[in-house]
Formats: structure tokens, sequence, C-alpha cells
């Protein structure tokens, strides 16, 4: 296989959990708990996924045609306002994110070393996705610790629960054996 179709799949790989980490915490949340902020200058989850599903579907749509900052967005308003509903907020959501997986899921190797813009920026398409991987991951990280703060104790863990390290690794060790 070589190193190119690696990566496309690992990209795959990558944004599939960055997402899953965002469902699961969603997940744990109710309407009310997903447009709670921590402070007057924080946003809260419902805003952080607004903004998120505007760029997605900014940068993702006609990717290797046009800019990635699309004339029809309106970063600022990403910013504002309110979801009626946990479900409004999650088709946001679902809608973004359909649009990152069937775009990199179009791409050939040989579009790696393409340029596109963003903001009229050139970058290759290795570059472009680098940027959005980083750029999700640090937005679903804030996701995950607001909804820490919000479900404190009764929040279950996305990963290796406090405590169960070892436990974890002898499982995972056992299991690769």
């Amino acid at each position: 296989m070589s190193f190119k179709k690696l990566f496309l799949q690992n990209v795959l790989w990558e944004f599939r959990g960055i997402k899953k980490l965002g469902d699961r915490t969603m997940e744990q949340l109710n309407n009310d708990e997903l447009h709670w902020k921590p402070s007057s200058e924080s946003n809260n989850v419902a805003l952080i996924v607004k903004h998120l599903s505007g760029n997605m579907l900014s940068r993702w749509t006609d990717f290797l045609t046009s800019d990635g900052e699309k004339s029809w967005r309106n970063r600022d308003e990403e910013f504002e306002g309110i979801y009626d509903s946990k479900d409004e907020l999650l088709a946001a959501w679902e809608k973004g994110w359909q649009v990152v997986f069937s775009t990199i899921e179009s791409l050939t190797v040989n579009d790696l070393l393409e340029t596109i813009t963003i903001r009229g920026e050139a970058h290759t398409v290795l570059k472009a996705i680098n940027r959005q991987i980083s750029h999700y991951s640090y937005h679903i990280g804030q996701i995950v610790y607001v909804g820490k703060q919000v479900k404190n104790e009764q929040f279950t863990s996305l990963s290796i629960p406090k405590g169960f390290s070892e436990q974890y690794l002898k499982e995972k060790l056992d299991e690769n054996k």
C-alpha cells in the first residue's frame, strides 16, 4: 500500500476518532447543558458545534476547486444564538461531518500534493487536511472539557478511567498476543 493511500485511511480514522469524542460527550448532555457556559468569555458546546459545522461546510464544500472560506459563510454568527433543541444541534453536527467524510473519501492519492486555498493562502491538500485535524481536535477538546465541567462526577470517561490504567494495559497486551 502506498504512503499516500495509507495517509488518507489514517485521516479518516483520525477524524472519526475525534468526532466520536464529541459524540460521546454530547450524548451525556441535555439541551440546557449543551448551552451552559463556564464563563462569560467562554463558548458553550452549542456554539462550538455551530462554529465547527460552519467551518466544515465552508472548508470541505468544493474542496479542490474553491477557496475554503466561502463567501456565504458568516463566521462571527457562528458564535451567536442558540439551537432550539439538541436534535437541531446534532443535525448541524452530522451535516458538517458528512461533508468532511464524503470529501475525504472522494480524494485520490494524486490529490494530496495539489494546491488549494484557504482565505487566499495556498496550501497543499496534505497541509489543509492536517490543519483541519488540528483545528477540530482543539475544539472537540473544549467540548469534552465543558462536558466534564457540567457533569462532574456523573461524566462517563471517554478513555481509560482513573485508577484503571494498569488493568487496561494488561488487557490490551493480552488481547494483542
